[in-house]
């Protein structure tokens, strides 16, 4: 079995967590198709040993992070709730970029509320550089709202090394969420940072982004192929490269299905074997 945990923010936490995005209607807007699916998927989770949640407030917006709490609330005492800043949802669903310190400040108040929390213990900042806000800005902001005690740890999401090791330079990253998979290593670098660090670096799209047709992690011919050797399936093959991959990572796929949660829960008992490993590369 791969290490099963990891220190975030302070918090030992199980290193197959959990991710909402899924939880909330298509495109992340508006209600779920089955509320009470959403509520039960959540529950299984954490009857089954995960302690690790990552959300957001834009997620819905507010779905997501109201769900958690109908399901969870009163929260267990391990429950480490991460969440993000620096994106909203207009009244169609557009995402819009919300960058500025005084926006951050409000996502988080956002967050706490939705949550019912009087601190959420990991809020990453998501970088939308194209915004042009000056990151020195944006992680001062951070930084003054983890003193204020609003938020425990801050994190980083959609960063590029650069900005990693600025902000190292001024506060503790308690964690590093970028694209990372089987079949997208473009964040190499980064990635190495962080386990030199021993920061946790968190992918997202484990399994290969959820909007594309065409999965490039699920349907590549060397994961396939190791799936059925094994007797598993291409899911468990690329979350359990990805927990091999360095002690440091930890997982957050998504799901609304029971079905699938059980699936990704289990490749955390998948040890690949060198042949394996060799193969998906």
């Amino acid at each position: 079995m791969n290490d099963s945990t990891f220190l975030l923010a302070g918090h030992r936490v199980r290193r197959m967590g959990f991710g909402a995005m899924q939880l909330p209607g298509p495109r992340v807007f508006g209600p779920p198709r089955n509320r009470q699916n959403a509520v039960d998927v959540l529950r299984y989770a954490v009857r089954s040993g995960v302690n690790h949640i990552d959300t957001a407030q834009f997620y819905g917006p507010d779905v997501a992070n109201e769900l958690i709490r109908d399901a969870l609330f009163p929260y267990p005492e391990d429950l480490v709730l991460v969440s993000k800043v620096g994106a909203s949802r207009d009244a169609s669903g557009g995402i819009h970029a919300a960058q500025i310190p005084e926006q951050l400040r409000e996502g988080v108040l956002a967050n706490l509320d939705s949550l019912q929390l009087d601190q959420v213990p990991v809020v990453n900042l998501r970088r939308h550089p194209e915004a042009g806000v000056p990151f020195d800005e944006q992680i001062a902001a951070m930084v003054a709202m983890r003193d204020e005690g609003l938020i425990g740890g801050v994190g980083l999401s959609n960063v590029t090394l650069e900005e990693y090791r600025a902000a190292r330079l001024v506060t503790e990253v308690v964690c590093v969420q970028n694209a990372y998979n089987l079949a997208d290593r473009l964040d190499q670098a980064l990635f190495d940072a962080c386990a030199a660090d021993n920061v946790a670096y968190v992918p997202f799209f484990p399994l290969g982004s959820g909007f594309s047709p065409q999965n490039p992690v699920l349907t590549a011919p060397a994961v396939v192929s190791a799936a059925n050797r094994l007797g598993v399936t291409p899911a468990q093959i690329a979350l359990a490269w990805l927990l091999t991959a360095s002690p440091n990572v930890l997982l957050i796929p998504g799901t609304s299905s029971l079905p699938h949660l059980h699936e990704n829960l289990k490749a955390a008992e998948l040890l690949l074997d060198a042949q394996t490993l060799a193969e998906v590369g």
